[in-house]
């Protein structure tokens, strides 16, 4: 299946294509998340929402065609359901760990980030989110996995 990536670093937005096959080990959004889902509408409290999440992975972001650094795991670590309002939505990452963040949108595009929230934690903000599925993997700098991280989703 052939899908647009969006890259997302900060505030700045490169698109970039990204060709993934079912043959390839690499992020699946259609695997269902280890870490369940939540289905929140604007205005959600309370804010933000909380979920405690092994971060990491086997899967090289590099080796299945993006232009990013990172390692997380085939399956989303957590999906979103979201009835977007007018307010920004906010997804950051607290672990004493390196992450990363990337996240598959309703539009089908790819986002990511390595450290926006400081701290070596990640964080993405949609300020015109749309309504839909946002897939959640919470990766890791170097390989490996079963590392401790708490998944924040904020409207602020």
């Amino acid at each position: 299946m052939i899908r647009n990536a969006l890259v997302l670093a900060g505030t700045s937005a490169i698109a970039i294509g990204l060709a993934t096959g079912s043959a390839q080990a690499c992020p699946d959004w259609q695997l269902q998340p280890p870490f369940g889902a939540v289905n929140l509408s604007v205005g959600f409290l309370p804010d933000p929402y909380q979920r405690n999440v092994t971060a990491g992975g086997a899967y090289d972001l590099q080796e299945c065609g993006f232009n990013w650094a990172g390692f997380v795991a085939r399956a989303p670590d957590f999906d979103l359901y979201y009835n977007a309002g007018n307010s920004p939505l906010t997804f950051y990452v607290n672990s004493s760990y390196d992450t990363v963040l990337l996240i598959n949108a309703p539009d089908g595009r790819w986002y990511f980030d390595d450290d926006s929230a400081g701290n070596l934690n990640p964080a993405i903000t949609f300020n015109a989110p749309m309504s839909g599925l946002y897939d959640v993997w919470i990766g890791t700098w170097a390989p490996g996995s079963g590392l401790s991280a708490r998944l924040y989703i904020t409207e602020f």
